[in-house]
Parts: structure tokens; C-alpha cells; sequence
């Protein structure tokens, strides 16, 4: 009864708002301050204030209408970072459409199942994707491409694509109203899992809201707090952690097309930047810079690390999170980072359980999946779009969420990562599911059985190799010929990211009990590669 009382006591703090909701308080606030600078690597700086960012995401939310975009639609967002980007996201909650942010560097089988699972109406992109999505994705009904890739000047063949310009899109005419509701569907971005498709994770208004209040809470945002985000926007870290946590603050945050070790003191300097979220990638290719007096509090990442922040003159603040959570479920606080290495405690908006492969709950040393327990459609999001069996697989009968992480905790309570439950490798900042691409693979008909698993990376984490046994087809190719072929059909049918690093030819593959392969002993052959 208690549990019931606090959900339902959490999903009312948002009655009555919603994400335009948010940016109109700002506007309303403090119009003149600066919301964004879209700070691209060729051409001029763009900033926003937040009335200005206001009124841009209504007048394109406008045109959203004047195409017949109606609440409850679908967009396709194929979008690297950029203005535009922000400008159509904060549109589709303004027009009450669904922002279905899509990976940029999906391959056209990816873009033609994230249109058919959303059923997207339209979809907004820009020059270098543009042939791409449109023959991906025939059946849309409209399409619209910005003048730039990232900044850099574009020149797309809009009549070719039977597209729009971006700037067309936007609209002086009326903003049909909109009631405030906390449960309209907000988002969608798509999660690789242990199946061969991602799934399609929706959020809620309240999800969005709670992204950033939480986000913000947990790092203690101000007013005068500037993030400088560089990690792509069309996923949880950047949305949530930084860009609504951001606008939940009030504060200003700074776009970056990408990441980029030789500008980034340089931007940080120029804008004031208070603080970011990083990734191992970025700590490593900093080293190779000079650091100078810059005045950040703190930066947050996968794990507190002490000496990596020593070495920058920040502090360094762990956390743990993912698609399904919106926000950090663990988390370290800016004030008290723990011990090296440590994800932090349990954040005290959520309930966690680590339960060993029988369901029990894990002492302190012991490793234990990690499960959590939330708000469906406010602490946690609202359910996966159009597939109730991930939906029931998920969730267990108390609503516990199984995330597949294995985590284990110290005497203390400090949480430390372990390992994957799940078979999944993480490529930079990229989930990868192996059997995606062992999927893919089958399809090629080289192969009678194959085995894919992450080789250690000195700047990438792991990166994705195959053992395979060759099929028929596959063993009459010579063994270089054959890999080729390999990569061949992954390249076409994978981002790139998914395709694997090497292909290794075998007469058989290690087994455990019940058949199944030893995928650690596959492992365990493979040297750590350094570039």
C-alpha cells in the first residue's frame, strides 16, 4: 500500500505539465538568457535564448500541423547534432507528435524498421542521409532536409528526394492549442537488447520531465551551470542528462557536432563551461593536451575516477543508467565520489535489487544481476513501443525491471559494474547486441554457425569480431575471401559500428553445458588491440 501511495504520489508531481510547459517557463523567466549555442566545426556560431527557442520550436511546430501532423504522430528525427536538431525535437512535443530519434549511422535496413515499427508519418534529415532515408523508407509521407550536415554546407536535391527544405517547415501561422498532459507519448529511441531488432523505448512527457529534474537534482544544476554536449543527441545521455537536465535548470547548454579533443578546451574556455558528461574515449584522447585553468566543477561518467579527474582539475562523479530508467538509477554525489571505480549508491528515486541467477538477493562481494523498480511511464519509461513480449520479459510480477547488468556491491554499499547478463558489447558510447550481428551473418549463407564477441579496445572498450564455422557456400571461398565476404554483407546490413573487426574461420567452436558456445574462451584468444 505504501509503495502504491509513493508511485502515485510521483506520477501527480507532473499533473499539469509537460516539455513545452518547461521551455515556456524559461521564456517566460528569463527570456533573454541564453538556452543553447549550436557550436558547429565550419561555419558560425548560433545561439537561443529561451524565448527565442520558444518561439522556434512553436513556429515549426506549426508547419508540424500545417502537414497534418496531428497529436500522437510519429517523426522520424535523422539527425546528427546540430540546431535543427533541438529546433524539431522541441517542435514534436509542442505539436504533441512523437520524436522518434534515430542512430546516424543506421543502415537502410535499420531506418526501414524504425519507420514500420512507429509507422512515421514524416521525417526530417539532412544532405549526406537524405537518398538514404528516402529509399529506406518509401512509403513516407513527407520528408524535409536541412541545408547542412553538422554545420557543414549541404547542397540536397530536393526534387530528386521529393523533399522540402528545412526552413520551409517553419510556420508564422497559429499553434492548434493543447491540453497539458504528462502521459502523452513524448519520444522514441531504439535500444539494442539480446534479440536481433531494437526495441523501440517510449517516454511519456512525465519521462522527459523527470530526465531532466532528476538528472539536474542528482548533479545539483544552477542557473549559471553551462554543459557542453558533445554526445549525440538522438540517445538518453545526451537528451536527458544533459539537454533537458539543462532546461529543467534553467541554464545554457553548448552543442558540439561530435566530439572533438582539439576544440574542446577551446569551446570550454570561450562559453564558460561549468560542466559535461564524458565517456572512457574522450578521457583517453584529452590526455594528449595541455589542460588549462578552466574553472569546471565536476565531469559525470560511468564510474567515479579520482585520478583521471586529479589529472584535469575536476572532480569526477560515477553513475549508471540506460534508455529504460531516463535517468541515473545509481549515482555518486559531486560532493562525496566515493571509492575508485564505483558506479555510487542507489539513487534515492528508485528501488534496486542484485539477485543471483536463482532470484535471490546478493550479499556484498558477490556479483548479482541488477534489477530496479520504478514508475512505469514516470521513473521509468513508459513500455516498449509495440511489443508486449518484451514487455512482459521484462518486467517481473512485483514490477521489477531486469536491466542485464551484473553489478555487485562492497561492505560499504558502493556499487561497482561487473559484467553483461546479457550478450551484449559496448563499442565507444554504443549497446551492441552479438546476436544482431550473428543474425545478420546467418543471412549470408557463408556460414553454418557462427559466434560473434567483443575483442578489448585500448580506446573503444571492445569492438565486435566473429568465429565462424563456414557453411557449403562459405568453405568453398578461400579463407581471406571469405572473411571479405563476411564483411561485405555486415557492411550493408549494419551500422558501422556493428560490423565486425576480424572474421575468424574454425572447424568448431567451444561449447559449455547444454551445447551452449564458451563464448569467454573465444575471448580469452584475442589479444587487446591499441588502435
Amino acid at each position: 500500500m505504501l509503495k502504491n501511495a509513493i508511485d502515485e504520489a510521483k506520477a501527480e508531481s507532473f499533473r499539469g505539465q509537460d516539455v513545452p510547459w518547461l521551455l515556456a517557463q524559461w521564456a517566460e523567466r528569463s527570456p533573454d538568457k541564453v538556452a543553447m549555442v549550436w557550436s558547429p566545426f565550419e561555419g558560425a556560431e548560433r545561439s537561443l535564448t529561451y524565448q527565442a527557442l520558444l518561439t522556434e520550436a512553436r513556429a515549426y511546430a506549426a508547419g508540424l500541423a500545417e502537414r497534418g501532423v496531428r497529436p500522437g504522430d510519429f517523426i522520424l528525427i535523422h539527425l546528427d547534432n546540430s540546431y535543427e536538431f533541438v529546433v524539431a525535437w522541441l517542435a514534436c512535443a509542442c505539436a504533441g507528435a512523437v520524436a522518434v530519434s534515430t542512430n546516424t549511422r543506421s543502415v537502410a535496413r535499420d531506418l526501414s524498421y524504425f519507420a514500420d515499427v512507429t509507422e512515421a508519418v514524416g521525417a526530417i534529415t539532412q544532405p549526406a542521409f537524405g537518398p538514404l532515408l528516402r529509399e529506406a523508407c518509401p512509403d513516407l509521407g513527407w520528408l524535409v532536409v536541412t541545408d547542412n550536415d553538422a554545420g557543414a554546407p549541404g547542397t540536397p536535391d530536393l526534387a530528386a528526394l521529393k523533399a522540402e527544405p528545412f526552413t520551409a517547415l517553419r510556420s508564422d501561422g497559429a499553434l492548434p492549442p493543447l491540453p497539458r498532459d504528462p502521459q502523452r507519448n513524448l519520444s522514441v529511441q531504439f535500444t539494442s537488447g539480446t534479440t536481433s531488432r531494437p526495441k523501440a523505448v517510449l517516454w511519456s512527457h512525465a519521462n522527459g520531465l523527470w530526465a531532466g529534474k532528476i538528472s539536474a537534482a542528482h548533479m545539483r544544476l544552477r542557473r549559471d551551470d553551462v554543459t557542453l554536449i558533445y554526445m549525440p543527441l538522438f540517445h538518453t545521455n545526451a537528451q536527458g542528462y544533459s539537454m533537458l537536465a539543462t532546461l529543467w535548470a534553467g541554464g545554457t547548454f553548448v552543442i558540439h557536432p561530435k566530439f572533438s579533443a582539439s576544440r574542446f578546451w577551446d569551446t570550454c574556455l570561450r562559453h564558460g563551461v561549468t560542466w559535461m558528461s564524458m565517456i572512457p574515449f574522450a578521457y583517453k584522447a584529452l590526455m594528449k593536451y595541455p589542460v588549462p585553468d578552466h574553472g569546471q566543477r565536476f565531469w559525470g561518467g560511468p564510474a567515479s575516477l579520482p585520478t583521471v579527474g586529479g589529472h584535469f582539475g575536476v572532480e569526477t562523479i560515477g553513475w549508471w543508467g540506460m534508455t529504460e530508467t531516463l535517468t541515473h538509477g545509481i549515482v555518486t554525489d559531486v560532493d562525496h565520489p566515493g571509492p575508485h571505480g564505483t558506479l555510487g549508491r542507489v539513487a534515492p528515486e528508485y528501488d534496486i535489487q542484485l539477485r543471483r541467477e536463482d532470484g535471490t538477493l546478493a550479499g556484498p562481494g558477490e556479483r548479482g544481476i541488477l534489477h530496479i523498480r520504478g514508475v512505469r511511464g514516470v521513473s521509468l519509461f513508459k513500455e516498449y513501443y509495440r511489443n508486449e513480449e518484451a514487455n512482459a520479459k521484462a518486467f517481473d510480477a512485483g514490477g521489477w525491471f531486469d536491466t542485464g547488468d551484473i553489478v555487485r556491491s562492497d561492505e560499504d554499499g558502493w556499487l561497482y559494474f561487473s559484467d553483461r547478463d546479457k550478450d551484449m558489447l559496448k563499442v565507444g558510447a554504443e549497446n551492441v547486441a552479438a546476436s544482431e550481428i550473428e543474425s545478420v551473418i546467418m543471412q549470408s549463407g557463408l556460414a553454418e554457425e557462427c559466434a560473434v564477441v567483443g575483442q578489448k579496445h585500448a580506446m573503444l572498450d571492445e569492438v565486435p569480431v566473429v568465429f565462424i564455422i563456414p557453411s557449403a557456400a562459405g568453405a568453398a571461398l578461400e579463407a581471406g575471401v571469405l572473411g571479405e565476404a563476411v564483411l561485405i554483407h555486415c557492411r550493408t546490413n549494419l551500422a558501422d559500428f556493428k560490423v565486425p573487426r576480424s572474421v575468424f574461420p574454425v572447424a568448431s567452436l567451444p561449447r559449455s553445458t547444454l551445447e551452449k558456445i564458451a563464448k569467454a574462451e573465444l575471448r580469452a584468444q584475442l589479444p587487446v588491440l591499441e588502435a
